[in-house]
């Protein structure tokens, strides 16, 4: 059985209504990333944090997967499929994909101020008061800018028996997540989809397919079920 790697990124949950800081028209755009995503910006004022990642949560809640992520899990029928994804929404899980590596967390959950466990968040808010077992504070299980990636080793491990790599809704600018391309196997079989103008120049064996991940990704599957399966 084929396997294939799938790395997925901001675009891929755009198209379920989810936007990012990268979007002028986003949530994000009213908030200073240094003021809610950053160990600094915890530090200084953790009610702000917590109140906006509240927002995102809900916005994921309200939102649904799109035709991208069910592709992605009927494709889980026919390959070894694992999904690494800098996406912290559950789209993929709920869309029913079920090998899937958050590389920056995961918004439902929280996690222990003096440790790393990590707790499902009741009624899908985090608030000042909510504490784990061990009397500490919780926070959003999230990796913040200038926090180390736990799950880079993971997903190096992950793509090193790569037979195809599908790149979905991310600009390879991310860093270190942008890395992951170069620990698949050299012949390995690689499809970009995105709309958008992605400097490729130096990836070998690759295909683009210039469409959003909703139209490009079940169309890529259709070929790979009949090609490969």
């Amino acid at each position: 059985m084929k396997k294939i790697i799938v790395f997925s990124g901001a675009g891929i949950s755009a198209e379920s209504g989810l936007k990012t800081f990268r979007d002028s028209d986003g949530l994000w755009e009213n908030f200073d990333i240094n003021e809610v995503a950053t160990p600094q910006a915890w530090e200084a004022n953790p009610k702000l944090v917590l109140d906006f990642y509240n927002l995102r949560r809900k916005q994921v809640i309200e939102s649904q997967p799109n035709p991208a992520h069910f592709a992605l899990a009927e494709l889980e029928k026919h390959f070894n499929i694992q999904i690494i994804t800098q996406n912290i929404d559950d789209l993929h899980e709920r869309a029913g994909s079920t090998n899937i590596t958050h590389l920056h967390g995961e918004l439902l959950k929280a996690r222990s101020t003096s440790s790393e466990n990590t707790f499902l968040i009741e009624n899908h808010e985090l608030n000042l008061g909510d504490k784990c077992p061990n009397n500490s504070q919780l926070r959003p299980d999230v990796v913040w800018f200038g926090e180390p990636v736990p799950k880079m080793m993971d997903a190096m491990k992950i793509c090193e028996d790569a037979d195809l790599l599908l790149i979905i809704g991310t600009s390879l600018t991310v860093y270190p997540a942008a890395n992951l391309i170069e620990f698949v196997p050299e012949n390995c079989i690689k499809y970009l989809i995105d709309p958008n103008e992605i400097s490729t120049s130096d990836i070998k064996n690759l295909t683009t397919i210039k469409e959003k991940a909703s139209v490009g990704i079940p169309t890529l599957a259709n070929i790979l079920i009949k090609e490969y399966s």
